[in-house]
């Protein structure tokens, strides 16, 4: 054989091997392919491609493998098994930005669906080279290290704290402030990951210093990254009345109102989530909100949307009114009332019901007036009848019957108290018959005084 015959064979040696990692990148595409895959084994047949001499087999073997394992855990846990984390990790350090991108993606695949697959990545050390990543000059090497590491930290605090003692979360702040938008949105995502868990990681992302870069990134005209940013925010809000302030101290207010009012339905999700989360801890945060004019644009945002985006909002008013009569009174001129009211009859799911249920107790509770301006909405009749129905969720039934009994030990308004005469089960009865005493025992006094006659102190 020629020379030439010789290099053809090896020329067509390489094209198949091209063809094939191509075909199953390709395939790997479309979830009626998965199983046939892997029934061929096609992942034992991947391996060795990706240490090949050819960089272009090596990225493709890799970004077939990443597709393989982003489908389900039992091909991840293939990858695992089949001993491909090292050598990822390994290629990771060495290769081109190309392969950098597509190992990322398959540690990001993989670790995505447990702490068990995400464990096994931080056991191959992978994150010292996933942190090394966040300082290539590419941003795509880097936000595709960045989607590895948020998905590995947010499956629990033990894996957060594994990519803290990395060195990650500096870098990430850095990300942030990177011009491309798609790597500030994965790397707030991250950030926010990261302090979901503890008091102390949110306070590792305090101390990064990124409070006050997100807080600056709250009106940037991109909806995706306004919707990781409040995330990121909330996170860190939540945990403390210390972590709290220092979202508060960054300004956000009333900025973050605007959010309210934005055309997308996840950013003022996230925002009222945000508002939630500062104002459930004392009621001086709550006060500073509605000196803000944030009780009014919850209520305007509760408005303007259905279902699940109106849950933190209508959870937020309950926090405000829980904290004390003047904040309750707040919540009752900026007339949430009946906008909760609306919300408990209107919203089908029963977990929005049952938390409009409670914050209508929580305003109800404090005093005859707080009592009777949510008793004026007719609201009575329909928590009584949402605690009595079957078809209501126990935790349903359980609010609707605590918002009752809140709002009837106050109520003295006796016309929103008689339909409970006829309808009120024996436990709720008790409550109405305790209030109309209340309200006629003084008058049958003053009565029986002026007639000079006797009035029995026996119940």
């Amino acid at each position: 054989m020629s020379q030439r015959q010789v290099l053809q064979v090896f020329e067509q040696y390489q094209k198949a091997r091209t063809q094939f990692v191509q075909m199953v990148a390709e395939l790997a595409t479309r979830p009626q392919n998965i199983e046939t895959l892997q029934n061929a084994g096609v992942m034992s047949l991947l391996r060795p491609l990706l240490l090949d001499v050819v960089p272009t087999i090596q990225q493709t073997a890799a970004l077939a493998l990443g597709r393989l394992a982003n489908y389900n855990d039992d091909l991840a846990e293939a990858v695992v098994k089949g001993d491909i984390l090292p050598q990822l990790v390994y290629s990771l350090a060495e290769q081109n930005r190309f392969y950098k991108k597509a190992a990322a993606f398959v540690l990001r695949a993989v670790g995505k669906h447990s702490p068990q697959l995400a464990q096994a990545i931080v056991d191959c050390g992978a994150l010292d080279t996933l942190v090394i990543c966040l300082e290539d000059f590419d941003p795509g090497v880097k936000e595709a290290a960045v989607w590895a590491l948020g998905y590995i930290a947010r499956h629990n605090a033990e894996l957060s704290q594994a990519v803290v003692d990395a060195g990650a979360v500096p870098l990430l702040v850095l990300c942030i402030q990177e011009p491309e938008i798609a790597l500030k949105r994965i790397a707030a995502s991250a950030l926010s990951d990261i302090s979901k868990h503890s008091p102390e990681l949110a306070q590792t992302v305090v101390d990064a210093g990124a409070i006050a870069h997100l807080a600056q990134m709250i009106l940037n005209p991109d909806a995706k990254l306004k919707r990781q940013v409040l995330s990121a925010l909330s996170q860190v809000a939540k945990h403390s009345v210390d972590l709290a302030e220092m979202v508060v101290e960054a300004e956000i207010f009333p900025v973050v109102l605007t959010c309210l009012k934005d055309k997308d339905e996840y950013v003022k999700k996230n925002a009222s989530t945000l508002i939630r989360e500062i104002a459930k801890h004392t009621p001086e945060l709550s006060q500073l909100i509605v000196n803000a004019g944030g009780v009014a644009a919850v209520i305007d945002c509760i408005g303007s949307c259905k279902g699940n985006i109106r849950l933190p909002g209508i959870m937020m008013l309950g926090y405000v009114a829980a904290h004390s009569e003047n904040l309750a009174m707040a919540v009752i001129i900026s007339k949430g009332v009946p906008q909760l009211s609306v919300c408990l009859s209107e919203e089908p799911e029963d977990h929005i019901k049952a938390a409009a249920a409670w914050a209508l107790g929580q305003i109800g509770r404090h005093t005859p007036e707080h009592a009777r301006a949510v008793a004026v909405t007719n609201t009575l009749p329909v928590l009584l009848s949402l605690y009595m129905s079957a078809e209501s969720s126990e935790d349903l039934q359980v609010k609707s019957k605590k918002a009752i009994k809140n709002i009837l030990q106050k109520c003295t308004y006796l016309p929103a108290l008689e339909p409970f005469l006829y309808d009120a089960p024996p436990n709720i009865l008790k409550h109405v018959v305790g209030q109309f005493s209340k309200v006629l025992f003084p008058w049958i006094f003053r009565y029986t005084s002026a007639e000079g006659g006797q009035l029995s102190t026996t119940y």
